[in-house]
């Protein structure tokens, strides 16, 4: 092994764990050049990804593949007059050619941004306008490319259309160029500090803010990679996630590929959980990471009918984790799931660490890669205990590495955000006596109560706890007496039904498991939840049809 991920950081260890980390760099560190490259160049048969689909088909990658296959790419995109600065849509699911794109963008100084093939059309004129895009790529699945068409009308920067995986008239294609573009690509000009990446977050309210990163951000995730999912370089390793969001980076390409470990993409539709599971023992997955919404989809399998042995690691973040979904998988696999917790703005911020024993519920510890604090309204560190907003210090107004470097074209928004030295994230947590982590809630979803500020994921965490519930959200209410009441909007496990005896049952089922102020005084039951594309549940948008 190169040991790559070496040469681009100081760790400091105490006990085995990793105590504090610091990014190094050169002014021109290009993640596509002076990694993929350089194992492409050392260790040209190294494994990168392997690839499949649900027709049956495999690829194999490695790092020499990848080497080539970008330079080829970034000889398409200079000659279709994509430039250093340029910002491009790239809208490719789990097509193997996203990486082969992403980092010829990288390698050209272009910014990439990821995006979903479920926006429609409006999305697609939003983001082309707000961003200034000069290029769109995408998949022909579906009508994505006539939904792009739709909005082209209205999006005058845009002088560049790109298929992959099929043709379409007026379009140039992008598998059709790779056959017969140059294959060798200079080295081009670009600073560390330029940005890399755009993505558009899925916040659940309000329109999508632009979040910019820079050359620095991979650096950021070797913690990710090392000292959170385990991987194995002679292993596989599966996060489960579509290009168009963050964690796709977290879990697909940076911190994986630092530490030389290949990747596992299964380019699936949808995913039926008992298909998935299949393809642990298939492929001899070893390391894995996925949102809570999965988990429990698997524990409501036979578990115990699939081989997981190959597994030796498993993750999970994206939202709160329940402490039912991880003693439940615990129960079958042997193995406890390291909650880990950031934003689009950040990388992993706070996280169970490899070597530490997880509390079930807590997301764990601070990231030596950040200085992470929790305070109070006034901006005091909040007492051991006591709720408050998870924050990361900005020593001397430089934004630790991983940062965001701003939300684009909005300084102002950028400046309410980080503040008095801390980057502000919205989300609201409380620290125990041993420095874990846990989770409360958005600053929004903060429910105040007679006087009590109650915090949704510990009551939705108990009703999960019900071998009644599946899915569950807790919103605040209006009140003429109270201010507002708890809400619980519940989706049932199969062989339950909607009941005045079951809703008392669940109520009487909180108060017994929490302080009884806490106890959902409303219980709706619903067959779904509303969630935004990214799969997070839009409580605003239950809080709002009870204002109505």
């Amino acid at each position: 092994m190169l040991n790559l991920h070496q040469k681009y950081c100081k760790e400091t260890m105490y006990n085995g764990l990793l105590e504090k980390f610091e990014a190094v760099y050169p002014e021109n560190f290009n993640f596509a050049y002076d990694v993929v490259d350089v194992i492409g160049t050392e260790e040209p048969n190294k494994r990168a990804m392997l690839w499949c689909n649900d027709k049956g088909d495999e690829r194999d990658f490695s790092f020499g593949d990848m080497k080539k296959y970008s330079d080829i790419a970034a000889n398409i995109l200079t000659d279709a007059g994509v430039k250093r600065g340029d910002r491009v849509l790239i809208i490719l699911k789990r097509h193997y050619q996203f990486w082969f794109i992403c980092l010829a963008l990288h390698k050209i100084g272009a910014i990439g941004i990821p995006a979903t093939n479920l926006l429609m059309a409006h999305d697609i004129e939003y983001r082309c306008n707000a961003a200034g895009i000069m290029g769109v790529i995408c998949t022909t699945d579906g009508d994505l490319p006539s939904r792009v068409e739709e909005a082209m009308p209205k999006c005058p920067t845009v002088t560049m259309k790109m298929t992959v995986k099929g043709e379409r008239e007026g379009w140039l294609n992008f598998d059709n160029l790779l056959k017969t573009a140059k294959t060798t690509f200079e080295r081009r000009d670009t600073l560390a500090e330029d940005p890399i990446l755009l993505y558009f977050t899925s916040g659940t309210t309000g329109m999508p803010k632009m979040v910019v990163h820079s050359h620095t951000y991979p650096m950021a995730h070797i913690p990710t990679a090392k000292y959170w999912h385990n991987v194995n370089p002679n292993g596989l390793h599966l996060t489960l996630s579509d290009s168009g969001w963050m964690k796709f980076m977290w879990g697909k390409l940076y911190g994986q590929w630092f530490m030389e470990a290949p990747i596992f993409c299964c380019d699936f539709d949808r995913f039926a959980p008992a298909q998935l599971l299949t393809l642990f023992a298939k492929y001899k997955i070893t390391t894995f990471c996925a949102p809570p919404t999965m988990f429990r989809l698997f524990i409501q399998e036979d578990l115990s009918s699939y081989d997981l042995s190959s597994l030796e690691y498993a993750c999970i973040a994206g939202e709160a984790l329940n402490p039912e979904v991880f003693e439940q998988f615990k129960k079958h696999t042997g193995l406890k799931l390291m909650e880990g917790f950031g934003q689009t703005e950040t990388t992993l911020t706070v996280f169970n660490q490899k070597g530490t024993d997880p509390k079930p519920g807590s997301m764990g510890k601070a990231s030596p890669a950040y200085d992470v604090v929790v305070v109070d309204s006034e901006g005091n560190l909040a007492t051991k205990g006591a709720t408050g907003e998870i924050c990361v210090r900005i020593t001397d107004g430089k934004k630790p590495v991983g940062m965001f470097s701003g939300y684009y074209q909005n300084d102002l928004l950028t400046e309410q955000v980080c503040e008095n030295g801390l980057y502000h994230t919205g989300d609201i947590a409380w620290v125990d006596e041993d420095g874990y982590f846990w989770y409360v809630g958005r600053n929004d979803d903060i429910i105040k109560s007679s006087g009590y500020r109650i915090g949704p994921f510990e009551i939705e965490s108990v009703l999960m706890e019900h071998p009644a519930v599946v899915e569950c959200a807790v919103t605040g209410v209006p009140d003429p007496i109270r201010g507002q009441v708890v809400m619980a909007t519940i989706v049932l496990a199969n062989g339950y039904s909607a009941s005045e005896e079951l809703k008392k049952e669940l109520q009487d089922y909180v108060k017994k498991q929490t302080a009884p102020y806490k106890y959902p005084r409303i219980v709706e039951f619903v067959t779904d939840l509303p969630k935004t594309i990214s799969g997070k549940i839009k409580r605003k948008e239950i809080r709002d049809s009870k204002e109505m």
